[in-house]
């Protein structure tokens, strides 16, 4: 038997699950939002009220997203901040930068399958997009 059990499955749109959600008042974070799910995944989060920052590598694809889903969703309360995971002095500079309260946060960001490269750190890139950077953005102490 089940622990829990939900009307929805593997069909399930994000808008179907988020549908009679309010957020109204509360602030969301969805890393890696300029394409993809991370878009949709922000728009769906604006769409139920919530302030909605999207937190990217390329800024001015983020501001494009991001005045898309104003559009769509007529939510005004969407943002953009840099965001590159694979640099620690980026992750820093983010976090400390961040203000208030954060109620959602979506790690979503990723890279897969790319050529092998490391960082300045000498460390995998696909590992400190992947793994380190949403650690350090959301592990102890922040």
């Amino acid at each position: 038997m089940p622990l829990f059990t939900t009307p929805h499955g593997f069909s399930s749109t994000a808008a179907q699950v988020a549908q009679g959600i309010d957020l109204t008042g509360r602030r969301a974070l969805v890393t890696g939002a300029s394409s993809g799910l991370g878009a949709e995944t922000a728009r769906v989060l604006a769409g139920t009220g919530a302030a909605t920052t999207l937190a990217v590598r390329d800024v001015a694809a983020g501001e494009r997203v991001a005045k898309g889903i104003a559009e769509a969703t007529g939510n005004q309360d969407v943002h953009v901040a840099h965001l590159d995971l694979a640099d620690p002095a980026s992750v820093t500079a983010f976090t400390t930068a961040w203000q208030g309260p954060l109620h959602v946060l979506v790690n979503n960001a990723g890279v897969m399958a790319c050529p092998e490269q490391y960082t300045e750190q000498g460390r995998d890139w696909q590992f400190a997009t992947d793994h380190l950077g949403h650690f350090a953005c959301s592990g102890p102490g922040r």
